[in-house]
């Protein structure tokens, strides 16, 4: 190969070196600070309890004893006078009768009797619970600090990406003045 061509060639090499060059890198920061940050969640839950409360249940009465207790004192009555007087004995007897012959059938049970049920009673209540939703870690890069939230606590370390950019002479040093935080 003569020189001229190897002579373009390390040009074009010497050239594209710094294209070569990566503009990002990787590199680690040392862990200063880490706190965790907590937001409250609510949740909504059922609460139950049992209760015992008195309810009045309505008895069956039975009529047998009535009606046969009506049947006997009519006829017990009937014995005794007569005429109209029979009649009215009858009747009186058949009332007593069948009064009797319902507080015999029935022992003398009311119409209604309380009875103990168990009522359920809910009410929902909100349980508050913290939940880490991330770290504030704040960490140090060639002697300065940086604040960053996080999903995991790092540990010591951090791993960093970093951009290198040339300053641009028409930004008046914004750049510059950026990277100097």
């Amino acid at each position: 190969m003569k020189f001229q061509a190897k002579l373009i060639i390390a040009a074009l090499g010497v050239a594209t070196l710094p294209l070569a060059q990566a503009a990002d890198f990787e590199d680690f920061g040392r862990v200063v600070r880490v706190e965790p940050r907590l937001e409250q969640v609510r949740t909504p839950r059922q609460e139950c309890r049992t209760e015992y409360v008195q309810v009045p249940v309505q008895q069956e009465r039975n009529a047998g004893g009535t009606i046969v207790g009506g049947i006997a004192g009519a006829l017990l009555g009937s014995q005794i006078g007569g005429g109209n007087g029979k009649v009215a004995a009858s009747a009186a007897g058949a009332i007593a009768g069948a009064m009797v012959g319902d507080r015999v059938q029935n022992n003398g049970r009311q119409g209604s009797s309380v009875q103990e049920q168990a009522v359920q009673q809910c009410r929902t209540v909100e349980a508050v619970e913290s939940r880490t939703a991330g770290y504030n870690v704040t960490y140090e890069y060639r002697g300065q600090n940086y604040t960053s939230l996080m999903r995991n606590d790092p540990g010591n370390r951090v791993r960093l990406r970093v951009s290198v950019q040339p300053l641009d002479s028409y930004d008046d040093g914004q750049a510059y003045s950026q990277y100097q935080r």
